[in-house]
């Protein structure tokens, strides 16, 4: 997936030489001091940025022979994403929220609410179905953050500090479920995290430092 990756910000190479892959259900936690560029190398695994040389390749497509428009494409398609905010649309209820993705990908409306039903009864939230943002705790949203990021069914999920804005019951509670979800759909998790905790709940850990990675 990712193939000796460089890239410098800065006048920093802050990857040097990255590779790695990742299987369908793996779940790997990235680990290293803040600013050695763990952000940066999760951005160029979504697409977000390019890197300097080297290639990431997702769902046997290089993104740097993509088009804008065929990336675009492609991240809806195969890519699920968590942060450590929740980026739930506030005018929007927790089902909506979780069926937005499936209307950007143009899911029949059937589908569209046979997913988005099974998956807010897979975090627990049926209860909240129609609940806005604003009407549910951190750790409720974060859940349908969680449930939006997997509803589309995508080959990996990229998720950057997802418990660093919870209390640490609220934090472990959506840590377990979002690996436990990932084990069960096969989607591959790559977490981004300073938690020792959260780290050990992934079956693989690297560590990146000075701009290589360490098992």
């Amino acid at each position: 997936m990712v193939r000796d990756v460089r890239k410098t910000l800065g006048g920093r190479e802050v990857l040097r030489g990255v590779s790695l892959s990742l299987a369908r259900g793996e779940t790997v936690a990235l680990t290293g001091p803040s600013g050695g560029g763990k952000t940066t190398l999760l951005n160029c695994l979504g697409g977000l940025e390019r890197p300097d040389s080297g290639s990431v390749t997702l769902a046997g497509r290089v993104l740097a022979e993509a088009s804008v428009d065929e990336l675009a494409s492609l991240r809806r398609q195969v890519l699920g994403q968590v942060f450590q905010f929740f980026h739930l649309l506030p005018t929007l209820t927790a089902a909506e929220n979780i069926e937005f993705p499936l209307q950007l990908i143009g899911i029949p409306v059937a589908e569209r609410r046979v997913r988005v039903a099974e998956m807010i009864e897979s975090v627990g939230l049926a209860h909240r179905a129609h609940a806005l943002p604003g009407q549910l705790s951190g750790g409720e949203q974060q859940r349908v953050a969680v449930a939006r990021a997997l509803v589309h069914r995508p080959a990996l999920l990229l998720a950057d500090e997802p418990t660093g804005n919870l209390d640490t019951a609220s934090g472990r509670a959506v840590l377990q479920l979002m690996v436990a979800l990932c084990r069960q759909h096969g989607t591959a998790l790559f977490l981004v995290t300073h938690s020792e905790e959260a780290a050990a709940s992934c079956s693989r850990r690297l560590h990146l430092r000075d701009g290589l990675l360490e098992d």
